[in-house]
């Protein structure tokens, strides 16, 4: 099968976010003056290392708003447990609407920056807003720099981070997830110096 975007593909369902897949989920929390908001976006991944730099990219909403005006915002990494939960945030909630509450999450006070984060998440990047970039269409790409950084002890092994203590999820394409419990490690091949 071949089709070009602009002209539809013939399917029940877009492939295109099954074929970029799996993606991590960034569940992004915010502040704002009409309250704190709390959402998952699948279109989110690591950019740059050095400094640390995030992005997430959707429909110019809650959460990316209120990013844009406070300056910041966390980055929550969704537990396999916290599916469920996650999920739920992801409903067209009336603006002003704490997801925290709504979906049952705990919620916790950054250290470096003005905002909330998910309390027993595995891991949270604390963020400051870099750069809003347009998109082709109505989303907007945000790009945020790390400036702290939360993981639960119990996830550190040896020094390590291990994901299959907390199974990762990860957004398929349609409605599916999947969840990391299965790691391997392989290292970059060495080439050998040149004469």
């Amino acid at each position: 099968m071949f089709y070009r975007p602009s002209e539809g593909h013939g399917l029940p369902h877009s492939p295109f976010s099954a074929i970029v897949s799996p993606r991590p989920i960034g569940w992004i929390s915010t502040r704002a003056a009409t309250g704190d908001n709390l959402a998952p976006y699948s279109f989110f991944n690591a950019v740059g290392y050095t400094p640390p730099q995030v992005m997430f990219s959707g429909d110019f909403s809650d959460s990316m708003m209120n990013a844009v005006v406070s300056g910041v915002f966390a980055v929550n990494v969704v537990a396999e447990a916290a599916l469920l939960k996650m999920n739920a945030t992801s409903a067209a909630f009336l603006r002003g609407t704490d997801e925290f509450i709504r979906a049952g999450v705990e919620k916790a006070e950054c250290v470096a920056i003005d905002c909330p984060r998910v309390a027993d998440a595995p891991a949270t990047l604390e963020c400051r807003v870099v750069k809003l970039v347009e998109l082709l269409g109505p989303e907007r790409l945000l790009l945020g720099e790390v400036v702290g950084v939360h993981i639960r002890d119990e996830y550190l092994v040896d020094g390590y981070l291990d994901p299959r203590l907390y199974a990762p999820a990860a957004r398929l394409g349609y409605h599916d997830y999947a969840f990391v419990r299965e790691v391997t490690t392989l290292k970059r091949p060495v080439l050998p110096a040149k004469d």
